[in-house]
């Protein structure tokens, strides 16, 4: 690929960073060019992050969130000064990451981009027959009917007028707009062999003398609570599933009675089900089915939206369109009333297109997108955005990319520049290092080895500059001249989820098998949806690790076990004494480390706990050592340096040891112990797991992209990994973009053509070395550029 002309800044437009020392920066000092595009690379835990989001980004929007009234402040985060001395030349920062975009089913690529709302408008004004505006075909807003009084001015006096109002909204009201509806087991609710008193509800956390749940339900006056519920009568089970709130008295308190099926919606359906703890998911899982919306057709929209059309389409129809094909559609639309809204719709459309993002549709679900996807998703309102001078941050944008569509996301970045913006980009992709005007190398290690600037300047004075980055921007893998046998193989017949086109495969066994294709090929479809998820196949993902704030790796792999046995053996105690979340935590803080402070409307503080100073335990707990160290000194420990502490010498620890080989093996050894989990990336969330599961029995591993994060001179780590796994008798499976994987794989199998509709099929089966000789796929004219 050709590079772009690099930029030069004029002298006056800097942003100046001096003494950052946010996380493992060790006191760092640069000047970085605005207006120009700004690559930061290093290993991961090098320090990037904490420079580029925690220092820079985060003092941007922190000072800008204090321009605000207290009153709008809030409704927004606190955000603590970064630990930095002097931050200069900062403009307003668009933070683009990889932030998930949320499970709500009301949450739409049409809505999270206002591509959606966009299509309204057009179908309030041109669709037959009109039915209303824009808010009409809104499977957010329900329709309503009523009337109320009305004040007005009548002749010099005051008057009020009762007047009716209707609201027009598009929302189907069977489904409310989610586009599915559930059906509630009551089997799973209930045991109606008993009554309410001997205790018949087996909800989870419903017990029979709970006063919110269970008494208000015996002392209403609704049902007989000695009676099994089998027995009731027909007025008393409808009193008991289907009766609307109404006030009650209990025991002389004023209290609201529900019946059971509305009340089991609002406290467990209307939550987030990634959010609801282990046990009380599995209950909804066990009682509840959510199946299409019949009279939607899980389009979300009433019939009255459904009815208007454009040319015989509807916009439940243009929703569901690919867009790549929607987009098609809207350019053979020619209504000169209509002119500015089309232009600014087929705009926002060819975006799509053009990122690579065009077989998507409007009404996919946005939690259904991947952290690349919802990245790319987020830029979409980026590029029609007429904001110029401000610092746009990126967080690896080519995440999830194929290497032919990491030249359209350069294509973008340098537009988004030369609109005069600065542009700041997190990355380890080296063609998108490459278009940098200016590059910042830190490192040279991780984590505590990490946090100092390395190489700053050009992309020529990198690859001469000697650190690691520059040693390894050119490197390239060969294809391996002799693949592994394999072993047996797995059968997949008709696959056919998503855009999958009744594929036939064998996926070879006992050998590293690579998937390949285009984003959107089906590659994920293919592995995750065909290959059973039974015992013997172990899936590691990059999807967000369950658990609270106080989650960290130690806990995480069950490294904190052996530790606590090893610090009581040691000191002749109880081993929960090393638990800050049982008898060791500070009191004052519980164990957390940091005091929350609710301050009613305002948004709560978090600070840290001023009598433990962070450390989570209890002071009396701090006195015992292992090796010299306290346990809070242990989880401070970075996995390299704790594997070295547990290997040998007083410490000796085997079981903790052989935990950390595997962290260290995964290449998370600069992640300290007591790292919060949800400070995770998802290629280190995905390697935790990897190293979780690498001691598992299973047969068979999936990975999805775990090159994902990780830096050009970590590839060859991984692929040693992905080798030992297959050595010891493993069968690996990647789904990856990296030629470098591909290169090494004994066998590559590749989607496409396309993506979405154009997808689907298995185009290329073979060697790696075969689909280099005959280069008939995108990925094969990727990969052969790349090893030739």
């Amino acid at each position: 690929m050709s590079k772009a002309t690099p930029h030069v800044a004029d002298s006056h437009g800097l942003i100046r960073v001096h003494g950052a020392r946010e996380n493992n920066l060790k006191n760092v000092s640069i000047e970085i060019p605005k207006r120009r595009l700004t690559v930061f690379t290093g290993v991961s835990g090098s320090g990037k992050s904490s420079l580029v989001f925690d220092t820079i980004a985060a003092e941007s929007q922190r000072m800008i969130n204090e321009t605000y009234s207290a009153f709008l402040q809030g409704f927004m985060p606190t955000l603590a000064r970064p630990d930095v001395d002097v931050l200069d030349g900062l403009t307003t920062a668009i933070i683009v990451d990889q932030q998930r975009m949320g499970s709500d089913p009301r949450s739409t690529v049409g809505t999270a981009t206002d591509t959606g709302a966009l299509l309204r408008i057009l179908f309030s004004r041109l669709g037959q027959p009109h039915i209303g505006s824009a808010q009409a075909f809104s499977f957010n807003v329900a329709s309503i009917s009523g009337s109320g009084a009305v004040t007005m001015e009548k002749a010099g006096r005051t008057v009020k007028e009762r007047r009716s109002f209707n609201l027009t909204g598009g929302m189907c009201p069977r489904c409310e707009g989610r586009g599915k509806v559930n059906d509630i087991d009551l089997t799973q609710l209930y045991d109606d062999s008993k009554s309410i008193a001997e205790g018949a509800f087996t909800i989870p956390g419903w017990k029979s003398d709970s006063w919110w749940t269970v008494r208000i339900y015996a002392d209403s006056g609704f049902l007989d609570p000695n009676k099994p519920i089998r027995e009731f009568t027909k007025k008393e089970m409808d009193n008991f599933l289907y009766r609307e709130a109404t006030k009650v008295k209990v025991e002389g308190s004023t209290l609201t009675y529900e019946g059971l099926i509305p009340k089991i919606q609002k406290s467990f359906l209307s939550k987030d089900k990634e959010s609801m703890q282990p046990h009380i998911r599995a209950f909804v899982d066990r009682a509840v089915t959510f199946t299409t919306c019949p009279d939607c057709d899980g389009t979300r929209l009433s019939a009255t939206a459904r009815s208007s059309k454009i040319k015989g389409i509807n916009i439940a129809d243009a929703c569901a369109m690919q867009i790549s094909d929607l987009a098609e559609w809207v350019r053979g639309l020619d209504e000169p009333s209509v002119a500015p809204l089309l232009a600014k719709l087929r705009h926002q459309l060819d975006s799509f297109v053009e990122i690579g993002l065009g077989y998507l549709s409007l009404d996919r679900s946005a939690g259904t997108l991947s952290g690349g996807e919802a990245q790319r998703t987020k830029l979409i309102r980026q590029l029609g955005s007429s904001l110029t001078d401000v610092t746009y941050v990126f967080d690896e944008p080519t995440t999830g990319m194929h290497p032919h569509d990491i030249q359209r996301m350069n294509t973008l970045l340098l537009r988004l520049r030369d609109k005069g913006n600065t542009v700041l980009v997190v990355e380890h992709e080296p063609e998108t290092i490459e278009i940098a005007d200016h590059v910042v190398d830190l490192g040279p290690g991780a984590g505590t080895a990490g946090g100092t600037v390395c190489f700053e300047g050009t992309v020529d004075g990198l690859r001469a500059s000697g650190s690691l980055t520059g040693r390894h921007l050119g490197d390239r893998a060969a294809v391996k001249e002799t693949v592994r046998e394999p072993t047996g193989s797995l059968e997949i017949r008709g696959a056919s989820a998503h855009n999958l086109r009744k594929v036939d495969v064998d996926i070879p066994l006992g050998v590293l098998v690579v998937v390949t294709g285009v984003a959107g090929s089906g590659k994920s479809s293919l592995v995750n949806g065909s290959i059973p998820a039974d015992e013997g196949v172990v899936s590691v993902d990059q999807s967000p690790i369950r658990g609270s704030r106080r989650s960290n790796p130690a806990t995480y792999t069950g490294l904190l076990e052996p530790i606590r046995k090893a610090f009581a053996k040691a000191n002749g105690v109880k081993p929960a004494l090393f638990s800050a979340n049982s008898e060791g935590a500070c009191p004052n803080c519980n164990g957390a480390g940091v005091v929350y402070t609710d301050l009613a409307m305002m948004a709560g503080v978090a600070t840290t706990c001023e009598e433990c100073e962070g450390r989570r335990f209890d002071a009396s707990v701090l006195e015992y050592r292992l090796g010299g160290r306290d346990i809070s000194e242990v989880l401070a420990m970075s996995v390299t340096e704790a594997e070295e502490f547990f290997g040998d010498g007083e410490a000796r620890t085997p079981a903790a040891h052989k935990i950390l080989e595997r962290l260290v093996d995964v290449g998370l050894g600069y992640l300290s112990l007591g790292q919060p989990l949800t400070t995770l990336s998802g290629g280190e969330r995905q390697r935790l797991k990897l190293a979780v599961h690498m001691g598992d029995k299973g047969g068979v591993y999936v990975l999805d992209e775990p090159t994902t994060g990780l830096h050009l001179a970590d590839v060859e780590h991984l692929l040693g990994l992905l080798d030992r796994l297959v050595d010891a008798g493993k069968s690996v499976i990647v789904i990856e973009h990296h030629q470098a994987v591909m290169a090494h794989a004994d066998w590559l199998i590749d989607l496409g053509p396309g993506a979405g509709h154009d997808g689907g099929r298995i185009v290329f089966e073979g060697t790696p070395a075969d689909l280099v000789a005959n280069p008939s796929t995108l990925t094969g004219e990727h990969l052969a550029a790349y090893v030739g």
